[in-house]
This record gives structure tokens, C-alpha cells and sequence, in this order.
């Protein structure tokens, strides 16, 4: 027993003991008085008991409270489990394959496009496509489909690892396996199958007869476009000083960013996808420096382009690509005049009008497809429009992101423009420059859009004269 326990309980005591004294009934009589060592003995005690009362107080009030033992890992006691909102924070983010399996379809594929960016069936495409993959990269900890849902729920929601993580209640370091394990395997393995150049003639053909119907132009293949991914360092020690901020910053735009080059069809479906500029480059280089450019300069190439050819007022054309005017004038890649619209008003000439009808049906054709693709593409992969990945991972992410969106236009999955599509803000384009091997084929280009600019302006004339 302790100090502080025997002082209390000789206090009680005490206290106890004068209570119960006969000598402190009543008042004492004079003729029956006790003695005085007999008489002075409750007061004695009452004193005695007040010292120890005191003490005890004293001590009690001194004595440092006890601190909360801290469980070790050696403790017997569990561990506190993790919070409900964490759990179920984690839990919203996958759904296991015999829930899948047990929900409706449609209201299936609602869930997982609202998770992870893509419908039930396209997530089971994928799934079996890695299966047959080299799928090592992948953390090992971590189920197939796991991993995936944690990969495309970045993409599609454009979280950072660290902020993913946090809801998932795995480590950053997870989170950034998965992504750049799934984007390697995209933009590398399955890139070929799902990313290419009209193969067979009937597919050709069914997208030049959509592109002359909508602007006139015959033997329209496809559209090419330039569009800036921006960057924001993943970790601060990704800064865009240690990138180089003149290489990723245009004069246009004051964030650092990196060039994709795309090529579409009017289902939307990229044709072709190259990244390998920085943001300072200008699209005619980058164009100069895909492989696309030396598969159409390559006459030995065997490609539908070359095979299917017409003419046009005396010119020999073969199946096109358009742009704008950032990319230079070339036989297999035509852009517009750009005459100003001034001149162009209060000019009377049928060569002012055919130029003006030309530049209309390019940009007509340019906003159906390749342009409407890319805002499909980033209104869908939200991580593109801020990419918060390192440099080195960067390129394979945009092209990674291309194939997934190829999936889902070939599996028909929703285009709602209010929800998916993501405009950038426009930029002023400069004109491409020549460079010497390109004199010749430009002079081509000049003259074979020079003879569609007028076949369109005859073909539209005499029918607004027979409509009249």
C-alpha cells in the first residue's frame, strides 16, 4: 500500500473515532468532568485527523497523472481499425468481379464509366488483353483487375497518385506502378491493334464519301491537328526548370507542355497518334519528325492513300489529309488558302469565292473530326488536360490515353459534348515554313488545290443555278 492510501485511511480513522467519543455527546457536567488528558483527547484526535486530511490532499494533488500507454507492436491489444469513411472511400473505387456480375448491364456500365472512364465489356476486353501481356510490371501484390481499376480511375478522373491514393488507402508508390504499367503496356503492345491507317479499301472509302458530303471535297482521307498537353510536375523535384522551360513554353501559352500530333476519321477514331515535340516546337516540325510524314514521302510504302486516285480539272489527286495552316502545303497534306476575310467580302472574282468556299469546307471538315476527336479525348481522360506525371512517362500516357479512347469509338460508347468534351482555348496558329526538300511537293500541293478550290466553286454554282 502506498503513501498516499495510509494517510487516507488513517484520517478516516480518526475522523471515525472522535465521531463516535461518548465524551462529545453532550456537554460535560461540572460535577462529572473527566480528567484533562481525558477530556483533551477527541480535540486531540480531531486535529490529528485534520493533519492527515491535509497530507493526503497535498499528495494527491502532486502525484503526476498516469499517460495513456502507446500499444506496441509486441502489444497483445489489436491495432485500431482504419476509419468507415476510408473503407468505404476504398471500396467506392472497385467493384469486385461478382458485383460486377450481379448489378444490371446498363446501370453496370454506367458505374464503371462514372469509375474508371469505360463500360463493363471494354474493361473485360482489356483485362484479357493484359492477361496476355507481360504484365510484370504490374505490382505483384495486387490483383490483375485491381490494378486496372486503380490505373483507369486515374486517367479518367485526372487524380494525382498522392490524391488517389489517400481515397484508395494504398501508397503513392502503388498507385504509380499501376499508371505507368498500364500506359507502357498501352502505348506500346496494343497501340498497333487499335491505332492505324486505313487497311482495307472499303474503310476508305466509306470515310472519303462521309468527308464529300459534308464539305464538297472529293477523296478527303482524313484530318491532322497539333494540340498541347499541358504539364504539372508530379513531385516538386519535377520542376519545369529541371524539364527546361523554354523548350516546354511557347510564346502562345505560358505553361509548360508537349506537342500531340493526331490524325482522324469522321468516326472520331485516331488514325494516328505521335508525341515526341516539346511545347516551343511549332506543328510543322513535329510533323517533319513523325513517322507518318516518311511513311507518305516513301513512295515504295504501301499504303491505301496511294492507291486510290482521281482527277480533278486535269490533276491527278490522291487520297488527303487536311490541316490548318500551321503545317506545310504539301500533295498528300493540303491547308487552306487563309485569305483574309476582308479581301475576301469585297472581292468579285470567282477565284476569291472558290478560295473562300476551299478554306470554309477544310475547316468544316477539320471541327468534324480530328478537332471534335481531341476534345472527345481529353473530355474523357481528364489527366490530360493537367498531366501530373514525370517527363519520362509523359509521352506514353498521351498515346496510352489515345487507344483507350479508339476503344471506346469502336465500341460505340457515349459522346455526351456537355460531359466529355474539353475545348482548349483557341490559339493564333503561325503558317508553316518551307524547308528546301519540300519545294517541289509544294508547288504539287499549291496546284492541286488550286484545281479542288475550283471543281468545288463549278460543282456548287451550277447547283445553286439548278435549284433556281
Amino acid at each position: 500500500m502506498d503513501d498516499l492510501s495510509s494517510l487516507l485511511m488513517l484520517s478516516n480513522l480518526l475522523h471515525l473515532q472522535t465521531y463516535l467519543d461518548p465524551t462529545t455527546s453532550s456537554p460535560p457536567s461540572p460535577s462529572s468532568l473527566p480528567s484533562t488528558s481525558s477530556a483533551a483527547a477527541p480535540l486531540l484526535f480531531f486535529a490529528i485527523a485534520s493533519v492527515l486530511s491535509y497530507a493526503s490532499s497535498s499528495l494527491r494533488d502532486r502525484r503526476p497523472r498516469r499517460r495513456r500507454r502507446c500499444h506496441s507492436s509486441s502489444s497483445l491489444s489489436p491495432p485500431p481499425r482504419p476509419s468507415r469513411s476510408l473503407a468505404s472511400a476504398s471500396s467506392a473505387f472497385f467493384l469486385s468481379p461478382d458485383r460486377a456480375l450481379s448489378m444490371d448491364p446498363s446501370s453496370r456500365d454506367t458505374r464503371f464509366r462514372s469509375l474508371y472512364g469505360i463500360s463493363y465489356p471494354i474493361f473485360e476486353t482489356l483485362l484479357k488483353s493484359l492477361r496476355h501481356l507481360d504484365a510484370a510490371s504490374l505490382p505483384s501484390s495486387l490483383p490483375l483487375d485491381r490494378a486496372l481499376s486503380i490505373s483507369l480511375s486515374r486517367l479518367s478522373r485526372g487524380l494525382s497518385s498522392r490524391s488517389l491514393a489517400r481515397s484508395l488507402g494504398v501508397s503513392p508508390s502503388i498507385v504509380s506502378r499501376c499508371t505507368h504499367a498500364l500506359t507502357r503496356l498501352l502505348s506500346t503492345r496494343l497501340y498497333p491493334h487499335y491505332v492505324t491507317l486505313p487497311t482495307t479499301p472499303d474503310h476508305l472509302l466509306s470515310t472519303i464519301q462521309f468527308f464529300k458530303d459534308l464539305t464538297g471535297l472529293p477523296n478527303l482521307a482524313a484530318a491532322i491537328a497539333s494540340s498541347p498537353v499541358r504539364l504539372r510536375p508530379s513531385s516538386p523535384s519535377d520542376s519545369a526548370a529541371e524539364y527546361g522551360a523554354d523548350l516546354l513554353r511557347s510564346t502562345s501559352r505560358s505553361f509548360p507542355s508537349i506537342l500531340l500530333q493526331a490524325v482522324s476519321d469522321h468516326r472520331k477514331i485516331f488514325l494516328d497518334a505521335c508525341v515526341r515535340a516539346p511545347g516551343s516546337s511549332d506543328p510543322a516540325s513535329h510533323f517533319r519528325e513523325s513517322s507518318l510524314y516518311h511513311r507518305l514521302l516513301d513512295e515504295d510504302n504501301p499504303l491505301p492513300f496511294r492507291d486510290n486516285i482521281i482527277t480533278v480539272h486535269g490533276q491527278r489527286a490522291r487520297s488527303y489529309l487536311i490541316g490548318d495552316s500551321s503545317y506545310p502545303l504539301l500533295p498528300f497534306l493540303l491547308t487552306p488558302f487563309s485569305t483574309p476575310a476582308s479581301s475576301v467580302s469585297s472581292a468579285s472574282t470567282s477565284g476569291a469565292y472558290a478560295r473562300e468556299m476551299f478554306d470554309s469546307a477544310l475547316a468544316k471538315g477539320r471541327a468534324a473530326s480530328v478537332e471534335a476527336a481531341i476534345a472527345l479525348l481529353k473530355g474523357r481522360w481528364k489527366i490530360l488536360r493537367n498531366l501530373n506525371v514525370g517527363l519520362d512517362h509523359a509521352a506514353q500516357t498521351v498515346v496510352a490515353c489515345v487507344v483507350l479512347h479508339n476503344m471506346c469509338q469502336f465500341a460505340k460508347e457515349p459522346e455526351d459534348e456537355g460531359r466529355y468534351m474539353w475545348r482548349d482555348p483557341p490559339e493564333s496558329s503561325q503558317s508553316a515554313s518551307l524547308v528546301d526538300s519540300e519545294r517541289s511537293l509544294s508547288y504539287l500541293g499549291k496546284t492541286l488545290r488550286q484545281a479542288l478550290a475550283d471543281d468545288l466553286y463549278e460543282r456548287q454554282h451550277k447547283h445553286s443555278s439548278g435549284a433556281r
